[in-house]
């Protein structure tokens, strides 16, 4: 398409056409070729091919390793208020489609919404928001105010709009790092609310806690493990605030042992047992899990179910090796804990560890632990985390459910 633009311009290589046909919404800085007319840190700016067809709009970057994030492919968007509201409403249509409810989600996810740099978690009232994009970051007022009028319209009410802004990603694109209230809309004082998953109460400390305050992704996921712990003696490692402890206990449990190395996080998970009145069932301990585990494993303890949740062992290709060790590990030492014929929750939440080298790091640590293993069921994060085709970094999370019978 040729025709005449009130924008700025790129032009990218071949390689980077393709994967904007494509639909992925980045362009790298080192994918472009030729700028033209006056390009400013977080202006709209429309993308070219080579040959001159015009492949999408976004926002620019003069710093970042994303030259262009693109919004759009629709010729005839201006990119005003009206845009971003719209994004806004498709976003809140589609959690309201696919969630049980709204009381705790993921509002926006980034890219997969079309709100590129754009994370908003909902906890109760609150909803607390992440913005990695120079260019996101001068419309968030308009996507803020949008947000609070079309909950509100949804019967959803919102107390306020906290910014974990702290992010070392920010300082690529030229931002100041902080966290506090959006000034812009009145707040309460209190930086501690609580919600309610799976029928589980949880205090959510969204100033100190990590990311946003809790991790929304597992929501299901903690469901599906909450089935097989009936009855059952349940390990549960790196379990920050206990969410998978507690929703194990919450569906009946013999007894839970939740473990973390932040006593930070052990400390607000055992409120949350006492919120709960699982104080007797639900049990937790500061500890590291790479040195608990071998210690369990020499005093002949073993459990009905183990579930792994681990962080993130690789954030970027070039620790990928030692990831792979890390996950080998973890998982042989958790297999070697469950009894024969119990049950192994474990999963990965890093994009760099794909899909496929996970489950072979799996079978590695199976074949070590002279197990086999009996696939349950696969699964990945909560829809209200979509995962778009075009954009392989929306897909991140891995989390599979096995039986393990030990070899005799």
């Amino acid at each position: 398409m040729k025709q005449e633009r009130n924008f700025p311009s790129v032009v990218i290589t071949r390689k980077a056409e393709n994967a904007a046909r494509a639909g992925h919404p980045w362009v790298y800085a080192e994918e472009i070729t030729e700028r033209r007319g006056e390009l400013r840190q977080g202006c709209i700016a429309d993308v070219f091919s080579q040959k001159g067809a015009w492949l999408g709009a976004g926002f620019y970057s003069e710093t970042s390793k994303i030259g262009v994030r693109i919004l759009s492919d629709n010729a005839n968007e201006s990119f005003g208020p009206e845009f971003f509201e719209r994004r806004v409403k498709y976003a809140l249509e589609y959690r309201r489609a696919v969630m049980e409810d709204l009381g705790c989600c993921r509002l926006i996810f980034g890219e997969a919404d079309g709100l590129s740099g754009l994370t908003v978690d909902k906890f109760s009232d609150i909803l607390v928001a992440q913005v990695l994009s120079y260019g996101t970051d001068s419309v968030k007022d308009v996507v803020y105010r949008a947000l609070c009028e079309q909950l509100e319209a949804m019967g959803e009410h919102v107390s306020g709009v906290y910014e974990r802004n702290e992010a070392a990603l920010r300082d690529l694109e030229g931002l100041p790092r902080y966290k506090g209230w959006y000034e812009g809309l009145p707040h309460p004082e209190s930086t501690v609310t609580e919600i309610c998953e799976n029928g589980v109460r949880s205090a959510v400390d969204f100033e100190n806690g990590q990311k946003t305050g809790f991790f929304l992704d597992q929501k299901l996921n903690r469901l599906a493990v909450a089935k097989l712990a009936r009855g059952r003696r349940v390990l549960d490692c790196f379990t920050h605030t206990g969410s998978f402890a507690l929703n194990a206990g919450i569906a009946g449990a013999k007894h839970v042992l939740g473990v973390d190395a932040s006593e930070l996080a052990v400390a607000q998970a055992q409120k949350n047992a006492a919120l709960n009145h699982l104080s007797d069932t639900v049990e937790f301990k500061c500890a590291d899990v790479f040195d608990l585990l071998p210690a369990l494993e020499n005093e002949g303890k073993q459990f009905d179910v183990v579930i792994l949740d681990p962080p993130a062992f690789t954030k970027s290709k070039n620790a990928i090796k030692n990831a792979v060790k890390g996950y080998r590990e973890i998982n042989l030492r958790g297999m070697k804990l469950v009894k024969d014929g119990g049950y192994l929750a474990t999963c990965s939440c890093s994009h760099y560890m794909n899909a496929e080298l996970f489950a072979q790091t799996i079978g590695q640590a199976a074949r070590a632990a002279h197990c086999r293993l009996r696939q349950v069921e696969f699964r990945t994060q909560s829809p209200d985390h979509p995962i778009l085709w075009s954009a392989d970094e929306s897909y991140y999370l891995k989390f599979y459910i096995f039986q393990v019978c030990h070899e005799h």
